[in-house]
C-alpha cells in the first residue's frame, strides 16, 4: 500500500474507534463531528450533552472498550486503520462516505491504486466462474490488484486467479466472522498469498442481509473499475454497479446468453451503457488512463466550515420546522436551508441530533432524508 499520510498516536486511535462505534455515528456524523468540535476527544465530551437533547441514551464505548477491539484485532492479525493513515487504501479517500477506521489483515505491500473489481453470482455458471478467472488472471499479470467480496461463485473465481499477483477481500462482518464459512480457508490464502482482508466492522460482527450493500460500496470504492460477470435483474452485483457509476468508476460487463437468468443483469447494463468486456485487454485499455483524483469533480460530502456553528442551541420550533422540510425523498441540505429559513449552523446542529436519534440517513454525500 501508498506509504504517505499521518499516523495515529495510540491515544487518537483509540479516541476515533470511541467515536466511529457509538450508536447512530456512522462516517458523515463521525465528520461533522470532528469538524464541529476540532477532534475526536472533543467530539466524544461534547456527545452526551448532544444525544441528552435528543433524549436518546448515550451509549458510546469507553475507552477500555476500544483497546480490547484493538487487541482482538491485533491478535487476528489485523491492524485498525484511520482515513489519511498510510494503509489507508487510497481510492476510498474520494468517495462519499468513506469509513474513517477500517480493519485490515494483510496485505501491507499490495498495490492499492491500480485495481479492479470483479463480481457476479453466487450460483455462477461453470463457464462465467471460468471467464472471472481468466479475467482475475490476465489483470494480474498486467500488475492490477482484484477486489471482490469473498461470495461463493463468481467473487471467490477472481480471488482465486490472483492470489499470486494480488486480491482484496472486502467483508461484510468482523474479521473474526467470515462468511461464508465456506470460503474461510480461502480468506486465509490470501492474507497468507499478501493480500489482504478487509472490513468496516467490529470484531464479532455477524452480518446481516443489510450489511451486504454497505460492503459493495467499498468493493467499488476501492477499485478504478467494476467488472460485472454473471448478475441476474435482482442481484447485489447490480447494486455494486450503481455504487461504481455513483462513485464515478468505470463500470464493465461481460455479455451472456438471453437464455440465462444469470446474464439478464450484465446484458441490462451493456444497454445503459456499461463497456462491453470480452476480455482483459477491454478493461486495461479503457483503465489505462484512469485517475482516481477526477472523482474530486463529484459533490463531497456535505461539511459545513467549523466556524459557521452557533453556539446557541435551536428551539423547538426550529427542530419542527426542520422535520417539516424533510421527507423520505432524499434532498440536497442547501435547499432545506433555503425552504426552513433556519441558519446554516443551527441546520447543522438540528441534523447532527437527528442523525444521532436514528432520524435521518444520508446518501449521495449533499442529500438528506428522514427514515421511513
Amino acid at each position: 500500500m501508498a506509504r504517505d499520510g499521518i499516523e495515529l498516536t495510540p491515544s487518537q486511535r483509540t479516541a476515533w474507534l470511541r467515536l466511529i462505534r457509538t450508536d447512530n455515528v456512522g462516517p458523515q456524523t463521525f465528520r461533522q463531528l470532528i469538524n464541529r468540535e476540532g477532534s475526536a476527544e472533543a467530539a466524544l465530551e461534547a456527545l452526551p450533552g448532544l444525544l441528552r437533547r435528543v433524549g436518546t441514551p448515550a451509549r458510546i464505548p469507553s475507552a477500555m472498550q476500544a483497546e480490547e477491539e484493538i487487541a482482538a484485532t491485533a491478535k487476528l492479525g489485523g491492524r485498525l486503520v484511520g482515513s489519511g493513515e498510510p494503509d489507508y487504501p487510497p481510492l476510498l479517500r474520494y468517495i462519499s462516505g468513506a469509513p474513517p477506521m477500517l480493519t485490515i489483515a494483510g496485505g501491507e505491500n499490495l498495490e492499492l491504486r491500480r485495481t479492479v473489481a470483479i463480481v457476479g453470482a453466487r450460483n455462477a455458471s461453470t463457464a462465467g466462474q471460468k471467464f472471472a478467472r481468466l479475467l482475475a488472471a490476465d489483470l494480474g499479470e498486467a500488475r492490477y490488484t482484484i477486489v471482490s467480496g469473498l461470495a461463493r461463485g463468481i467473487d471467490a473465481a477472481a480471488h482465486a486467479a490472483s492470489l499470486r499477483t494480488g486480491t482484496v477481500a472486502v467483508l461484510a462482518g468482523g474479521l473474526d466472522r467470515i462468511y461464508p464459512d465456506e470460503n474461510i480457508p480461502l480468506a486465509r490464502e490470501i492474507v497468507a498469498g499478501g493480500g489482504a482482508l478487509l472490513t468496516e466492522m467490529p470484531i464479532g460482527w455477524e452480518p446481516r442481509a443489510r450489511d451486504f450493500p454497505r460492503r459493495n460500496r467499498l468493493v467499488s470504492g476501492l477499485s478504478l473499475g467494476t467488472v460485472v460477470v454473471e448478475a441476474a435483474k435482482r442481484s447485489g452485483s447490480l447494486i455494486t454497479a450503481r455504487l461504481a457509476l455513483e462513485q464515478n468508476r468505470e463500470v464493465f460487463a461481460v455479455p451472456g446468453s438471453p437464455l440465462d437468468p444469470r446474464a439478464e443483469g450484465g446484458n441490462a447494463l451493456i444497454q445503459q451503457g456499461a463497456r462491453l468486456v470480452t476480455g482483459a485487454a477491454d478493461i486495461i485499455d479503457t483503465l489505462r488512463e484512469a485517475d482516481p483524483s477526477r472523482t474530486s469533480l463529484l459533490e463531497p460530502d456535505w461539511l459545513p466550515d467549523s466556524e459557521g456553528y452557533d453556539p446557541v442551541a435551536p428551539s423547538s420550533d426550529e427542530r419542527s420546522r426542520l422535520i417539516e422540510a424533510l421527507s423520505i425523498t432524499p434532498v440536497p441540505v442547501d435547499d432545506v436551508i433555503k425552504t426552513t429559513g433556519i441558519g446554516i449552523g443551527r441546520v447543522q446542529t438540528l441534523l447532527l441530533e437527528l442523525d444521532l436519534d436514528g432520524r435521518i440517513e444520508w446518501s449521495s454525500g449533499q442529500l438528506v432524508a428522514l427514515r421511513p
